[in-house]
């Protein structure tokens, strides 16, 4: 009875450690996640995001310079959850849910809680490629995805397209 015991156990674990390498190979160790390609709530983008703050601007409510982000939707400067949670705060008093990380140039919707793909989302792209600039001096590089896109000309095909 004891050596089943011990065998099935012996069975659990290695089932356990097949899995958690197959989270390491997937990304669950390494907080990769995958970014949105659609948000429900980009109607609540600011009009003129062309004209931004810049990255290195400081939280307008603590003065704290890093780990800020732009709001989306009034252009404020503020810190992150893990500064002094003034962007949050702002989400939940103001209902500004779309905001830019200027650390990493991530694209976050607190409605959604979710990443959004920057590069992807059309209505997102200026702001992302702006703020790139601004920050590094240079535009963004290009990154290839595959997408399928269906016109008056060309049949459902699957494409490469360069952003």
């Amino acid at each position: 009875m004891e050596n089943g015991a011990s065998s099935s156990s012996a069975a659990l674990d290695e089932q356990q450690r097949e899995e958690e390498e197959e989270l390491f190979y997937y990304g669950a160790e390494s907080g990769w996640v995958e970014a949105r390609t659609s948000c429900d709530h980009l109607h609540t983008l600011s009009s003129d995001l062309s004209h931004i703050p810049a990255p290195g601007t400081p939280c307008t409510r603590c003065h704290h310079p890093a780990e800020n982000w732009l709001c989306l939707c009034c252009k404020d400067v503020l810190c992150s959850r893990f500064i002094n949670k003034h962007m949050l705060d702002h989400y939940q008093e103001q209902n500004h849910c779309l905001a830019l990380s200027f650390s990493d140039l991530s694209v976050w919707c607190y409605a959604c809680n979710a990443y959004l793909d920057a590069q992807v989302i059309l209505q997102l792209r200026s702001v992302y490629e702006t703020t790139y600039l601004l920050k590094f001096g240079e535009p963004p590089p290009f990154r290839m995805i595959e997408c399928s896109q269906v016109s008056d000309n060309q049949a459902a095909d699957s494409s490469v397209l360069k952003v």
